[in-house]
């Protein structure tokens, strides 16, 4: 267990969680809420043998709790190494990560100090009320290779990077700023195919017009959607294409990617956290994982960008 003064240091220094102390206070306040709550529901649901305020007192305290979990997120400490770290047994250190981690990911994004997406659905709307551009893209997150002869196991390999991988779709406003990050799926799945499974198109093609900018690997829910999905232009020439025609091209691809870029820098920020860059614990803890940074990442509420921040905005 640490001392107050270890923990004071923890919480003022960035880049030991990746999070301000003022986040860090916000956290303990709202998430500690429902810890309690959940652990007196645990508690009531099994039958009592002792007096009320009897048995074994915490001395890993909640916040020691939520710090931790931070720690392992920001940095993919492992649970031993933690575990040392607040003098307490490995077991403890797992079983609190195994408690706060869902917490974090329940929360959702925050976009505004009273508005919070938790759902897909929610974002949709959100960006129809004003007919504000969304931006949707893919990323892969490396972890274990299943045990030898798991019936699934082809299934996490990656057709783009031959490697064993889960999927999560990330959609971002036109700032950059994280909305809504999906649970994962094996690596193998399509880009298109993971939006239509969690039911994107239809959301779209009966929700407000709007514009959801996307790469190649969403062309074909343009169609399906009403237009709403905008994708980098076909090619119509396949061989001896003329010269007005190859410049004209690629000046409409690079002015949608430069428009577009902006996803990958919200991503960008989501892979500064450890545990997404590689993950080597259970891979059905990744949703949760994915999730809870990307909500901790809104909750930073870092200013837009400019208009101007990157060379060829248009």
């Amino acid at each position: 267990m640490v001392g107050a003064g270890a923990r004071e240091l923890i919480v003022a220094k960035y880049r030991v969680t990746g999070l301000s102390p003022t986040v860090i206070a916000e956290l303990v306040a709202e998430v500690g809420q429902l810890w309690h709550e959940q652990h007196q529901a645990r508690l009531t649901a099994r039958p009592r043998r002792r007096a009320v305020g009897a048995g074994a007192k915490h001395k890993f305290v909640f916040v020691d709790r939520l710090l931790a979990t931070l720690v392992s997120l920001r940095h993919g400490t492992t649970h031993d190494v933690l575990a040392c770290w607040f003098g307490v047994d490995r077991s403890t250190i797992t079983r609190a990560i195994g408690e706060v981690r869902p917490l974090l990911a329940q929360r959702g994004c925050t976009v505004a100090p009273d508005v919070r997406l938790q759902t897909l659905a929610e974002v949709v709307e959100y960006l129809g009320v004003d007919g504000r551009t969304g931006i949707i893209d893919g990323t892969e997150i490396r972890v274990r290779r299943p045990a030898a002869g798991r019936k699934d196991r082809d299934k996490f390999v990656s057709g783009k990077t031959k490697q064993n991988a889960v999927k999560a779709m990330v959609l971002t406003d036109a700032e950059g700023r994280v909305l809504y990050c999906s649970p994962v799926r094996p690596g193998s799945c399509a880009d298109i195919t993971q939006a239509r499974q969690l039911g994107l198109v239809q959301l779209l093609a009966e929700g407000p017009f709007m514009e959801i900018l996307a790469d190649a690997g969403y062309q074909g829910m343009g169609a399906q959607t009403g237009g709403r999905v905008v994708t980098p232009p076909h090619r119509k020439f396949k061989k001896n294409a003329p010269a007005w025609y190859e410049e004209r091209h690629g000046q409409q691809r690079k002015a949608h990617s430069s428009r577009r870029i902006r996803v990958e820098h919200g991503i960008a920020h989501l892979k500064n956290w450890r545990a997404l860059a590689r993950h080597l614990g259970r891979r059905e803890h990744m949703s949760d994982i994915v999730q809870a940074v990307a909500g901790l990442l809104s909750h930073q509420r870092r200013p837009p960008l400019s208009a101007t921040a990157f060379k060829g905005e248009h």
